[in-house]
């Protein structure tokens, strides 16, 4: 029982029983009448407001900043401080310790993570390139909407292409985040600077990949009409991507991804090519200047045999820093608009000209979305020339239509015609395969 004494406040009673003129037993922390008749006791507010009147104290109020520091430090590790959080995370309206979270996209997640653990080393040949796709890009993507999407739907191709049963589902996925993805890329095209274009190179990047892992149409060389979803118009979109990319190189280069760029200084590469190959260019040569389109066609054709010829150079003897894609990609953004012309206009010399290069781009058909592209291009070649041009294209016929590919050592062990050919053009092939020389007329 505690004494009058200690309380010395106490004698008058509660206010309560005082109000309604009884007498109060002043029982602590609550009176017996209060208690009776379920009443809050002003008894029992005392010790609150002792306690509240305590931390109001230089001392308290010490005590509890050092406390409130603390506890900011335990939530901080635990959810992280604004500034790390994510956007949709700072600004999500649920608190509180009984509040929901929104449910977790299960699907977008498990693309996410197909993407940083498989589908990042298949877009291109160097550990440089695999790091900054599996890493730095996602990383730029979460301030970036747009490339968030567009890695997304690059992650439901390759997974459609490894889950057949699944291959319609995850197509469907593909299509809808890339259609999100180009939404919001073609909003901010007009915008582009330092602060974006790293996420503008990276999605540019992404867009030629889905571009050749879309369907390929059975009638189209993939660089005429555009027929849709299901074009593979492919040489418009090198170029295209390539186009744009020129207006933004200056931030490029000084960007997050300049590493995708592998501009290394650059060793100047041999120029000296298998027989094999260079005969072929040069029978290539020997028919351009001959054309009969006339002598501004001699020089369209005859620049774009130089590049062809330079780009062999450089696949050829590749730097272990350099990036096959890459330089399989020169030739399409290198050659003039006149000569994209006389491709459109299905001449026989530029479509041979292309022929030849698809040995070039057949170095990527271990690519799962370059798979086939060679062979397609050239079969539609076929379909194009008449049969007293046919024998100009048969060794690059015969070069990409081999089965197995080992990119290790650039070998191609399938025999064509009891002899080996190899993928970096240094060994040669059965030489009935060559044009003879007594053949090396226009047609």
């Amino acid at each position: 029982m505690v004494s009058r004494k200690s309380h010395p406040k106490s004698r008058n009673g509660c206010a309560n029983c005082k109000k309604r003129r009884i007498k109060c037993d002043e029982r602590k922390p609550q009176c017996g009448n209060c208690e009776k008749h379920s009443i809050t006791c002003d008894f029992s507010s005392h010790p609150s407001q002792t306690v509240s009147n305590a931390s109001s104290s230089p001392q308290a109020n010490r005590h509890r900043g050092s406390e409130s520091k603390s506890a900011r430090s335990m939530r901080s590790s635990v959810h992280g401080s604004p500034a790390d959080q994510s956007p949709a995370l700072a600004h999500s309206s649920f608190e509180g310790p009984g509040a929901r979270l929104p449910a977790l996209q299960m699907e977008e997640l498990e693309l996410l993570h197909h993407f940083t653990t498989e589908t990042c080393f298949t877009l291109s040949d160097r550990p440089e390139s695999h790091d900054l796709w599996r890493v730095s890009a996602p990383q730029v993507a979460f301030q970036h909407d747009f490339l968030m999407r567009g890695i997304l739907a690059i992650s439901a191709l390759h997974l459609s292409r490894l889950r057949p049963p699944m291959h319609d589902h995850y197509r469907q996925i593909a299509i809808k985040q890339q259609d999100s993805a180009l939404s919001s890329f073609r909003s901010i095209m007009s915008n582009m600077d330092e602060t974006n274009c790293d996420a503008f190179f990276a999605l540019s990047s992404l867009i030629v990949v889905y571009g050749f892992e879309s369907p390929k149409t059975s009638d189209s060389l993939g660089m005429f009409s555009y027929n849709g979803l299901d074009s593979d118009e492919w040489l418009p979109l090198i170029r295209g991507v390539n186009s744009i990319l020129m207006s933004v190189w200056p931030w490029i280069k000084n960007g997050r991804l300049k590493g995708l760029l592998h501009d290394h200084q650059q060793e100047p590469p041999q120029k000296q090519l298998p027989d094999i190959l260079n005969d072929q260019l040069l029978h290539l040569e020997d028919l351009c200047e001959n054309t009969s389109d006339g002598p501004e066609a001699v020089e369209v054709y005859g620049t774009a045999l130089v590049l062809l010829r330079a780009s062999f150079v450089r696949m050829n003897n590749r730097p272990l820093y350099e990036c096959e894609v890459s330089i399989a990609f020169l030739w399409p953004v290198m050659v003039s608009q006149e000569f994209m012309a006389k491709l459109n206009d299905r001449r026989p010399e530029a479509l041979i000209i292309l022929a030849h290069y698809c040995v070039i781009l057949h170095h990527l058909d271990d690519y799962w979305w370059m798979r086939g592209w060679a062979t397609h291009i050239v079969e539609n070649i076929e379909r194009e020339l008449d049969d007293d041009w046919l024998f100009w294209i048969q060794w690059p016929r015969n070069v990409i239509t081999v089965e197995q590919k080992v990119l290790t050592n650039g070998t191609l062990p399938n025999p064509i015609s009891r002899n080996r050919v190899s993928n970096d053009f240094n060994a040669s092939i059965d030489q009935s395969l060559e044009i003879p020389s007594e053949e090396l007329r226009v047609t």
